[in-house]
Order: structure tokens, then C-alpha cells, then sequence
């Protein structure tokens, strides 16, 4: 996942920028508005610094949205109620007030993703996600099948799937699966992860692997071989 990041202000930058690399991000950091106009990307989506030393904000969301439907969420100290209007109107997808943590902004990025994604056409008009020979994911219905059968899932299995599918074979960490899944400001044990782990394991034998790495996290493989049952 590609972050441009613009952001004036070195301290908060880093700061946003580790954690984000820390949780699998690529960051490109600018620190002006006229760098991010002239960023060539590719990026997936774009952190926004009002206050920028050349020129507003708001003026570089305006111009980025018109050359682009990236996701834009706006990142700034600014309270006042207008100017978060103001950005949304602009064509912002999201706002976060400073200060914030990493979580928080991981966790609006994600959700800023799923909804772009959503309601992009060609998403809809694709249909239900194929994964390998036998498993189909249809994140419009939150409905999955094996073999053409539906398969029933509890909600939160549901999202777990739904989560892990989107980047077969990468590493997902805890913190990172139960940001995404459950909630960004969850503190409860980590054990339900665990639980909703087996329970996939039991319902996509032979269809999908979900390899635990100690101390890290999760890895989801799509079974590619596996013959109808």
C-alpha cells in the first residue's frame, strides 16, 4: 500500500511515517504543496497537511481531486468546524484532527479504502472475488462460497476472510488484523483472534492455509492444487 504523505512538520512526519512503514506502508514524504502537485506517484492515497509553508491546504486537496479520485484524508491542527466542511466539500475522503495516534490514522485509511473501493464501478460490475480454484468472495453481499456452495461464517470470520484475502501470501501482524477487524482501539486479549483463526481453518480445509508466524502474525495462502471435494 502507497502513502504520499505531505506534511511540513518533520517531528509529526516521522513519527506518522514510521509507524505507517512499521504496519507495511510505503511512504513518500513531501513537505510542500507544490511537491505533492508534482509527485508523479503511482500512491493509493494521500495524507494531507493543511498548513503547508507555499500554500493552503485545502487548495492542494482541490487540485489533487481534480486531476485524480485518489483518496485524500486531510491531517491537521486545524479544529474549526468550516474547515473540515470546507475539505470534505473539496472532495477530502476523511479528516483527522492533530494530534492523533497511528492507529487511528491506519484504521481511517483503511476504511477511506473499502468505501472507494466499493463504490467504484468496475468493482461492482467485476462481481465476486475468485481466490484460486474453489473459493469465491463476494465483499458487495459479504457472502462466500466454496465449490459454488455457500459457506456460512459468523460476522467477524466474515471480516477476518474478507481481511486476509485482500493480500494472499503477506504477512499480517496481530495488531494489524485486530486494528482491521474488530476495532482500532480494541485493548481485550488477542486469543479471539486465535479462535476465529481455527474456525477458518476448519471451514476452508484443503482450501485455503493460514500459516501462524510466532511472535508476528498471520499468513493467509490460497490452496491453488486443491480438487473439488
Amino acid at each position: 500500500m502507497r502513502v504520499l504523505l505531505v506534511e511540513d512538520d518533520e517531528p509529526v512526519a516521522e513519527s506518522l511515517r514510521r509507524g505507517l512503514v512499521r504496519y507495511g506502508f510505503e511512504v513518500e514524504w513531501v513537505t510542500t504543496g507544490d511537491a505533492a502537485l508534482r509527485h508523479q506517484g503511482p500512491y493509493d492515497v494521500v495524507l494531507l497537511d493543511l498548513g503547508l509553508p507555499d500554500t493552503d491546504g485545502l487548495d492542494v486537496c482541490k487540485a489533487l481531486r481534480e486531476r485524480s479520485d485518489v483518496p485524500i484524508i486531510v491531517i491537521s491542527a486545524r479544529s474549526d468546524e468550516t474547515d473540515r466542511v470546507v475539505g470534505l466539500e473539496l472532495g477530502a475522503d476523511d479528516y483527522v484532527s492533530k494530534p492523533f495516534g497511528v492507529r487511528e490514522v491506519i484504521a481511517r485509511i483503511r476504511a477511506v479504502l473499502r468505501r472507494v473501493q466499493a463504490r467504484r464501478p468496475e468493482a461492482a460490475a467485476g462481481g465476486p472475488d475468485r481466490y484460486g480454484p474453489r473459493l469465491t468472495i463476494d465483499r458487495k453481499a459479504a457472502r462466500v462460497h466454496v465449490d459454488g456452495v455457500e459457506v456460512a461464517l459468523a460476522p467477524k470470520e466474515y471480516d477476518l476472510l474478507a481481511f486476509l484475502t485482500e493480500e494472499p501470501g503477506a504477512l499480517m501482524s496481530r495488531e494489524q488484523i485486530m486494528e482491521a477487524v474488530w476495532d482500532a482501539n480494541w485493548f481485550g486479549p488477542t486469543k479471539t483472534l486465535d479462535v476465529h483463526v481455527a474456525a477458518l481453518r476448519r471451514k476452508f480445509t484443503g482450501v485455503i492455509a493460514i500459516e501462524a508466524v510466532r511472535g508476528v502474525g498471520f499468513r493467509l495462502e490460497i490452496v491453488k492444487d486443491a480438487g473439488a471435494s
